[in-house]
C-alpha cells in the first residue's frame, strides 16, 4: 500500500533546524517499503512558535527571504533575515538579537539591547506590507523594548537630558522620552506572535522569570525588575502607554519586547497557533493520512501547549507520531496528545545528541526508516 506522511516538526534546539529534521525524516521514509509493500510520500512543511526559526519555516513554506544588517545585541553588526510574500513579514527577535546573536555566546544579561529587532521593522516595513509578524523568542536582552522602541524613533533621556542606549542597564536611568516614532508604522498591521504570558515586572515578570536564563544575577534581576517599573511608568505618564498595560498578558515576553510591541498596537496571538495558520497546516494536514511533529525534548511543558500539541490538537483523528531528542513522557500520557508513539534519539544511543547536528540528522533518518518500514507493514 502507499501511504501519505505530513512531517510537521519544530527544531531540535542546539542541533537541527525544523526544515533540517524534516528532511532527515524524510529521507529515511522514502527509504522505506523494501519488500515491496508501497511507497511513502512526503509533505514537508518545518514549523515553528514564534521563537528561533520563525522566519526559516515561513520562508520553508514560500516566503521570500530578505537579508538586512542589524545591530547584534551588543552591538557588532548582525545579517538578519526577513521572511516576506508580498502581504505579510515576518521578522524574529531570534535572529537578531537573541542569544544566539551574542559573540562567543558570552551572557550579557545588562548590556544587551533589543535595538536591532527596532532596526529589522524598520527594515521590514521598507517593503511595503500590510502585516508584520513580530516573532517573540530566545531574546538575549531585558530592556522592556527600549532599544526597539530607540531604533523606532523614540528618544529615552536622563536626568542630565543626555541620550541613554537602549538596555537593561539603562533602564533605571530613564529620566524623560521625546521624539516621535516612524510614520512607515502608519497602517501596518502589527501581530505579536508569543506563547508567554508574563506581566512586564513583578516576581513573575520579563526580569524574574526568564533573567537568570539570560545570565543575571539576583543583583541584576532586582536592577532590572525596578528599571523595568520605572520605564513602564515613564511611558504612561508621556502618554505614550496605556496605564495597566504592563500588566497585560505577555507584556514580560522577550525580556519586555512584548511591553513595547503592545505599546505600538500589536495584536497578541498564540505564536503556535498562528503560525499553524500561516503556513497552512489545515490545509496541508488534510491531504496525509499520517501527520509526524517533535522538537528536541518532549516533556511536560509540551503538554502545556507547545507546538507539537498544537499540532496534535489539529490533526484530527488521524494518526499522530511525535519524534524527539528525548522524551520525558511515562507512555500512559501518550494519549493526553493523542500519540500513537514516540521515537527518542536517546532510544538510538546513549550519545549526548543536542548539540550534534551530524548524529542526530543520521538518527532521524533511521528512525523515519522504522516510521515508514511500520506504515507500511514491512516493520
Amino acid at each position: 500500500m502507499n501511504s501519505s506522511v505530513l512531517i510537521a516538526p519544530d527544531k531540535f534546539k542546539g542541533s537541527l533546524t525544523a526544515a533540517e529534521v524534516a528532511d532527515a525524516l524524510a529521507d529515511g521514509l522514502r527509504s522505506a517499503g523494501s519488500n515491496g509493500n508501497g511507497t511513502v510520500r512526503c509533505e514537508i512543511l518545518p514549523l515553528a512558535d514564534g521563537g528561533d526559526g520563525s522566519v526559516d519555516a515561513a520562508v520553508a513554506s514560500g516566503f521570500g527571504r530578505h537579508t538586512c544588517t542589524v545591530a547584534g545585541p551588543t552591538g557588532q553588526p548582525v545579517d538578519a533575515t526577513i521572511a516576506f510574500d508580498g502581504v505579510t513579514a515576518v521578522v524574529e527577535v531570534a535572529n537578531t538579537c537573541g542569544l544566539a546573536a551574542l559573540p562567543g555566546s558570552v551572557l550579557e544579561p545588562l548590556d544587551s539591547s533589543s535595538r536591532g529587532f527596532g532596526e529589522a521593522v524598520l527594515s521590514a516595513l521598507t517593503l511595503g506590507p500590510a502585516r508584520v509578524v513580530l516573532a517573540l523568542g530566545g531574546s538575549s536582552s531585558t530592556d522592556g523594548g527600549m532599544g526597539m522602541l530607540t531604533a523606532l524613533g523614540l528618544r529615552f533621556l536622563d536626568s542630565a537630558g543626555l541620550s541613554l542606549d537602549g538596555t537593561g542597564r539603562s533602564l533605571p536611568l530613564v529620566h524623560s522620552v521625546t521624539g516621535s516614532l516612524v510614520s512607515q508604522l502608519e497602517g501596518v498591521e502589527l501581530i505579536l506572535a508569543s506563547d508567554v504570558h508574563n506581566p512586564l515586572f513583578g516576581p513573575t515578570g520579563a526580569a524574574a522569570v526568564f533573567g537568570p536564563q539570560k545570565g543575571a544575577t539576583p543583583a541584576d534581576v532586582s536592577t532590572l525588575d525596578a528599571g523595568l517599573a520605572r520605564f513602564a511608568s515613564i511611558l504612561t505618564e508621556a502618554g505614550l502607554a496605556v496605564r495597566g498595560l504592563s500588566n497585560a498578558p505577555g507584556a514580560g515576553s522577550a525580556g519586555g519586547i512584548g511591553f513595547a510591541c503592545l505599546l505600538l498596537g500589536a495584536f497578541p496571538v498564540s505564536g503556535a497557533d498562528y503560525f499553524l495558520d500561516l503556513l497552512d497546516f489545515d490545509a496541508r494536514k488534510d491531504s496525509c493520512d499520517i501527520v509526524i511533529t517533535g522538537e528536541g525534548s518532549i516533556d511536560e511543558q509540551t503538554l502545556a501547549g507547545k507546538l507539537p500539541a498544537a499540532v496534535a490538537r489539529r490533526s484530527g483523528s488521524r494518526p499522530i507520531i511525535a519524534v524527539a531528542g528525548r522524551s520525558l513522557l511515562a507512555r500512559e500520557q501518550w494519549a493526553e496528545m493523542s500519540l500513537t508513539s514516540i521515537y527518542a534519539l536517546t532510544d538510538y544511543t546513549d550519545e549526548d545528541t543536542s548539540r550534534d547536528a551530524v548524529l542526530s540528522a543520521e538518527l532521524l533518518r533511521r528512525i523515519g526508516r522504522a516510521i515508514g518500514d511500520a506504515v507500511l507493514g514491512d516493520g
